[in-house]
């Protein structure tokens, strides 16, 4: 199947993911991810129409605020490159040693995208969380597996966060940030265990400014999450992030 490959060949300013990532597109799957939500769904959209017009080439630099509304503030330049030669498009990810608690807290995962996938994934692995899974609806969760995490399609996400149990664990990490504003402003309104959200130290600045312009106080949410100097690829990003979920337990256990 031809397959059209999507690499970042530089950035600028805040970017979902660094210089080199690639993701491979073909007319009906991907593989591998770009990030970004919105940047990946332009670029997917992009590699489909060079599928369909015969291109073998293409180059673009698109400016994440600007042109997809996102507050990441950066660029990004991406190389769309049709070939027949395999590119590895995956990355290892070291072992997470779960740090079993003695209890399942609730955890509030938003969004099914590829970081929300790896995430309840290596959530799952730990067996210590109670794991409720959110997004806009159904056909956003994988066809299959994941079974240990209750999947629930929800409309209007903001208006279910309203209502979560006020002890849960919340990770933010909806394709839009208009999603994941209005999700912090509901979480933060109705009280949390923990809060994290996807993000760069930009678009955290940007959010904590309106949050703050609404009168909602946003200083229990944490943002960026995950371990930067793991790398942005989703697998890496979950190892971080559920680590220090993790630890944050072991912690409070001990107390």
């Amino acid at each position: 199947m031809t397959t059209i490959y999507v690499r970042i060949e530089a950035t600028k300013g805040s970017a979902p993911r660094d210089a080199g990532t690639v993701m491979g597109v073909t007319a009906t799957d991907t593989v591998g991810t770009i990030g970004g939500g919105a940047l990946e769904f332009a670029s997917i959209a992009s590699a489909r129409r060079m599928l369909h017009d015969g291109s073998f080439e293409a180059r673009e630099t698109i400016p994440l605020g600007p042109r997809l509304g996102q507050c990441c503030g950066g660029a990004v330049t991406l190389h769309y490159t049709r070939t027949p030669t395999p590119i590895d498009v995956t990355q290892d990810t070291p072992p997470l040693c779960a740090m079993r608690t003695t209890f399942k807290p609730p955890l509030w995962v938003w969004g099914a995208g590829h970081v929300g996938r790896s995430v309840v994934r290596t959530a799952v692995a730990t067996q210590a969380f109670d794991i409720t899974w959110v997004d806009k609806d159904i056909g956003r969760f994988p066809a299959s597996g994941f079974k240990a995490a209750q999947q629930v399609p929800a409309h209007d996400m903001p208006r279910l966060a309203a209502h979560a149990p006020q002890d849960a664990m919340h990770l933010i990490l909806t394709y839009s940030h208009d999603i994941d504003l209005a999700l912090c402003a509901a979480l933060s309104t109705r009280g949390f265990a923990y809060c994290g959200l996807i993000g760069s130290k930009t678009k955290w600045a940007r959010f904590r400014k309106k949050l703050q312009a609404a009168n909602v106080d946003p200083d229990g949410i944490t943002c960026p999450i995950g371990d930067k100097n793991l790398g942005k690829h989703p697998d890496l990003i979950a190892y971080g992030t559920v680590k220090a979920l993790l630890t944050q337990l072991r912690l409070e256990a001990t107390a």
